[in-house]
Formats: structure tokens, sequence, C-alpha cells
């Protein structure tokens, strides 16, 4: 039997054809998520270093300035002396719960930018139901913390995983409902087409004006959900020792303090994406994106562009939440109950009620 060769290199040249797209195909999808992972780490370096700092001038002291030029190298130092440490585990407690719950607290929250539009056409997956699907994954994150409670064999431990469930249940519905009525005034839960119909009427589009009473509440929610001060009972020093990371040391340890403010970035940009027109920059009697045509261009200059737009208004309620944790007292655990069940989930309810009230009439 004579084989011809030339069938013999076109089947070659198919086979390494197909091959070739399936490694590209492959990097189409790698690529993107590992620029984004860069990105949040570097971001999330960024917050800690700020946050030092800016509790250091409201305490009038003097913040990190030893580790790089003005300490912006001392959370990657803390984190890699952090990686060094040895790893306890309780004698007497659940390896398989104490181990995975820190995972799977910081998995859950970084699954959540996936559907964060950064700019125009910048968005790793623009579903349908883009923030049903953080909501439902952030509500992940708790039982994270109450497995690490509870498969810590301790007290302490244990009653701040069920704080942190009781508080994530308590103001995950107020934050729910600001998010549907959100969603009437956009008919859409995507975030790309809720960033595009506040973008339509410019500054006075954005949603911060058609829902003040909505937006100060999902802020609060937010800062409730991120369990910083006034509302971090669930690791309350003077009470709990350290809560859930009572037990924990080395690099989980330090995974807790990751998910913590990988949580308080999600929530500042879903605060940009839904109540401050995301990219957009239309400012009255600022005529700067007009002129520029910041708002049509295309490209990476148009990328990085908005990019610049959406960090610089999430960085400013970052900035917002860090005053807020060094300046206000804790609250109790009944105020902090009463404030989610008997205010705010009436008010966010009852805001709910005005926005479908006002879409059916204006029909």
């Amino acid at each position: 039997m004579i084989i011809d060769t030339m069938e013999v290199q076109d089947i070659n040249s198919f086979s390494g054809l197909e091959s070739f797209k399936e490694v590209y195909g492959i990097l189409w999808i790698l690529v993107p998520i590992l620029i984004l992972v860069l990105g949040i780490t570097i971001s999330v370096l960024a917050i800690v270093w700020l946050e030092r700092e800016i509790s250091a001038g409201i305490q009038q002291r003097i913040g990190p300035e030893y580790a790089g030029p003005f300490g912006i190298l001392q959370a990657l130092a803390d984190g890699t002396k952090l990686l060094f440490k040895e790893n306890l585990i309780p004698s007497r407690g659940d390896i398989r719960l104490f181990s995975i719950g820190p995972s799977i607290s910081v998995i859950s929250i970084l699954i959540s930018y996936s559907v964060i539009p950064f700019g125009y056409n910048f968005v790793l997956s623009d579903f349908n139901i883009g923030v049903f699907l953080w909501i439902a994954i952030s509500s992940i994150a708790p039982i994270g913390l109450l497995m690490s409670g509870y498969g810590s064999n301790n007290k302490y431990s244990f009653l701040g995983g069920l704080r942190a469930a009781a508080q994530s249940i308590s103001y995950e519905i107020p934050l729910t409902l600001c998010v549907l009525s959100i969603s009437l005034l956009s008919n859409s839960l995507s975030t790309v087409d809720i960033v595009d119909a506040q973008s339509k009427y410019g500054f006075w589009g954005w949603n911060l004006w058609r829902q003040p009473i909505g937006f100060i509440v999902f802020l609060i929610s937010s800062l409730a959900e991120c369990e910083r001060l006034p509302f971090d009972l669930p690791e309350a020093e003077e009470e709990l020792v350290a809560g859930y990371q009572t037990e924990y040391s080395g690099i989980r340890f330090g995974l807790f303090y990751v998910a913590s403010y990988l949580n308080l970035f999600i929530s500042s940009l879903f605060v940009t994406v839904l109540y401050l027109g995301g990219s957009n920059i239309s400012i009255p009697y600022i005529f700067v994106s007009e002129f520029f045509e910041i708002n049509k261009t295309y490209g990476v200059f148009g990328t990085t562009i908005d990019l610049f737009i959406t960090l610089a208004k999430t960085y400013f309620f970052l900035f917002v939440s860090i005053i807020t944790r060094w300046s206000l007292p804790r609250l109790r655990m009944d105020q902090l109950l009463n404030l989610g069940w008997k205010f705010l989930l009436p008010i966010s309810l009852g805001n709910l009620l005005l926005t479908t009230s006002s879409q059916l009439f204006s029909l």
C-alpha cells in the first residue's frame, strides 16, 4: 500500500493548526484572568498602605516608612513574613473545615470581580444576572467564616463565626433590595447595562441622584458586609480575642485579611458601578470628556482612561470607609441587628416600592 506524502503533510499541518488554535484559545482565557488577578493584588497592597497612612494621620503618628519608599512595601513584607510562619492546627478541631474555611472566603470574593465593568468593553464576563451573581457568590464568604469558627474547636472562634453569619443575613437583604431598585431603573441585571443606562443622561443620570435613599442604605450595608468598624462584631478583640481568627496562624491567618480587603474593594467598585456611572466622567460645567471625547474612545488609550476614572471613584469611597473605620466606635450586637432589621430593611423595602410605582406610572 502506497501513501501519498502530500496527504501526510496536509494532515500534519492541519493537526498543527488545530493545536495552535487550542493553545491560543486557552491563552485568550487565561491571560485576562491573570491580568485581573495581578491588578487586584496590587490594588489590595495599595489599600493596605493607604489605610495605614490615613490611620496614622488621624492618630497623629508616623505610619510605615522603612519598607520601600514611603513604606509602600510594608504590606508585601508582612505577607512574606506570614508566608513563612508555621501553620498551627488545633489538636481537637476539624482539620478539613479549619483548612478550607479561609480559602472559601477568598475564592468566593475573587469570583465576584468577573462581572465588574472597569471600562467600555473591559469586563471579564458580561452575565445577564451580573449583580445577582455578585450577591449570590458574596453570600458564600460567611459560610467559610462559620466553617473556620466551628472547625477551630474554640468558643471565641465559634461565636465569631455565628456573629459573621447573623450579620451577613441581616444586611444582605437591604443590600439586595437596593440592587433590585437599580435594576428596575435600568431594566437589566447586567452591570454593563446598568452603567450604559446611567451614561445616557450624563452626570445627572447617575443613580446617586435618582436613588439617594438607596445609595445611603447600600453604603451602610456594604460596610457591614465587609465587617469593618463600626460593624466588626465577628472579630471584636475586647470580647472574642480575634473571633474566628483566634486559632489561625501563618498564611491562613493572612488569607482572612486578604478576604477583608478584597471584599472592601469589590464593595467600593459596586458603589461606583451602580450609583456613580462606572467609567462615565460627564460632570456639569467641566467639558473635558466632551472635548477629548473620553467616553467615546476605544483601544488601549480609551480603556486606560476608563480604568483610571473607575478606580478614582472607587478609591474615593475607600477613603470614606477608612475614615469611617477610624472615627466611629463599635456597635453592640443588639444595635447592629436592630439597625439592619428595624431601620435599613423597612427603608430599603419602601424605596423599592417607590421605585416600582414610579416605573409603573412612567409607562
